[in-house]
């Protein structure tokens, strides 16, 4: 299906909805507006005449009902690091972008609730901060974390290093506030473990991509802050062995495994090469690695300790072929750092078609497999960068030009590539989105791999709370 039918927006019009948040709430400026207007990986454009920027719920609240008896749709952006598209107003010129990043404050923290209370637009990094100010832990970690905020967090369901032992974002929010399609405010900022008193509402919103209603603030679960961890950068000859490395760390630790990353050779050849002062941490080249992580609130000790009997553990069975473990803070931090240069190191190696899929966690080697030897037989010379977390069942599944080829060309093969890859995840019970959501780019895809139930539910729920088709229009799901 297309983009949404456009309607000039008229200066009158976009003088009320300045009117509404007053001289420092919007911009116009193109120079202001361009980053804005394009996402980082340069897969999506976009146009649009103003930029709002409330400073409070109520001036939401006063922008979507001037929206909706207008008819104007409005594009919510946090920190613009989405990769779907659903970020990017479409080039129609007829969508006003709403950013949250004025609402960045810390509305509450209670230590003893293990409880933070914030506005939407605070940045991530800037919540994990003052979680560690109480001596908490706020574990949501991905590689946007200076830049992306909370309410974009929420509304893509943002997944990262640590769901294998915390969860995705929906499992660390217990309540939110939400300004819904016809401009009422929803406060439900409970900070309860438990509430059986009927739907779970906030769930419809996390992961919503702003289609049904505009997160203004959240109640989200902290923990206790680790006072140890142990790190290894583990070389291993298989996906194989990196899901039984995976048994054994799980059944050795009682539930301390925080991250469990599978880095192929060539997505590590391409990091130490486009990065000045990286190291390989490992002396041998190998096909496989896993960057594994134990962390435990006691200092005794006893987690390093029960790192090298894992490992050792792997060594007689044949499922590790060295290790680094690493011998300080600086040390663990360049083994995270190659891990977060994973990505941004495809970039200069040209074209990537990129996909982001789950599936059960023991049929991750076989879907790698399988998946590597069908793009290889479509594209014989292209280069399979897979890498990710393992422990929970998500991999990048990355396909890099070959060399030589011109990129426009390569990118030529970008719905071929995620057709054959998406079915074989699909015939695996796996999702074609594991974390970065629906957004413009899989609107059309998610149909064939939805059954018409799920889909229609989705298009009854978006048709319920926003009947004019007002927030995000084509994203996620067509009314």
């Amino acid at each position: 299906m297309n983009a949404p039918l456009s309607t000039p927006l008229s200066a009158a019009l976009l003088d009320r909805f300045k009117d509404l948040v007053g001289p420092k709430g919007w911009v116009t400026d193109p120079d202001i507006l361009a980053p804005h207007l394009r996402e980082q990986r340069d897969l999506y454009v976009g146009n649009s005449p103003m930029l709002l920027r409330p400073a409070n719920t109520a001036e939401v609240a006063a922008i979507i009902r001037l929206a909706r008896e207008t008819k104007t749709k409005l594009v919510p952006q946090g920190g613009n690091t989405g990769l779907v598209g659903g970020n990017i107003p479409f080039m129609s010129n007829d969508e006003i972008i709403l950013s949250l990043q004025r609402m960045n404050r810390i509305l509450a923290i209670d230590p003893l609730n293990d409880t933070i209370t914030v506005e939407a637009g605070c940045i991530l990094q800037q919540v994990q901060q003052a979680a560690r100010e109480v001596d908490r832990l706020f574990p949501l970690s991905i590689g946007s974390e200076g830049s992306c905020t909370i309410g974009g967090n929420l509304s893509t369901n943002a997944g990262g290093n640590a769901v294998l032992r915390y969860g995705n974002t929906r499992e660390l929010a217990l309540g939110l506030e939400v300004v819904l399609a016809d401009g009422q405010i929803w406060n439900g900022l409970r900070g309860l473990r438990k509430d059986n008193t009927g739907y779970a509402l906030k769930d419809l919103f996390i992961g919503g991509e702003g289609t049904l209603g505009i997160i203004t603030a959240a109640v989200l679960k902290l923990h206790p802050l680790p006072k140890a961890m142990a790190t290894a950068f583990t070389a291993i000859p298989s996906p194989s062995a990196a899901i039984e490395l995976l048994a054994l760390s799980k059944a050795a630790t009682g539930g301390q495994v925080t991250g469990f990353e599978l880095i192929s050779r060539l997505s590590l050849d391409f990091a130490l090469r486009h990065n000045p002062g990286t190291v390989d941490p490992v002396a041998e080249r190998h096909p496989w690695y896993v960057l594994m992580e134990f962390s435990s609130g006691r200092d005794d000790g006893n987690i390093g300790e029960t790192m090298e009997a894992v490992l050792a553990d792997g060594f007689e069975k044949g499922l590790v072929l060295d290790a680094a473990i690493a011998q300080s803070d600086t040390q663990r931090a360049a083994f995270w750092k190659l891990r977060e240069l994973l990505s941004s190191s495809q970039k200069p190696e040209g074209g990537s078609i990129k996909c982001d899929i789950s599936v059960p966690v023991s049929s991750l080697p076989d879907f790698i497999e399988q998946a590597s030897a069908a793009v290889l037989a479509l594209l014989p010379d292209s280069r399979v960068i897979a890498f990710g977390h393992i422990g929970d069942g998500n991999v990048h599944f990355n396909l890099s030009q070959p060399v030589g080829w011109e990129r426009t060309e390569f990118l030529k093969h970008w719905d071929a590539v995620h057709q054959i890859v998406h079915d074989i995840a699909h015939g695996m019970q796996g999702s074609i989105s594991a974390e970065h959501g629906v957004g413009r780019m899989k609107i059309d895809e998610i149909v064939h791999y939805k059954s018409p139930v799920e889909i229609e539910m989705m298009r009854k729920i978006k048709r319920a709370f926003d009947p004019d088709n007002i927030l995000n229009p084509g994203k996620v799901v067509w009314p």
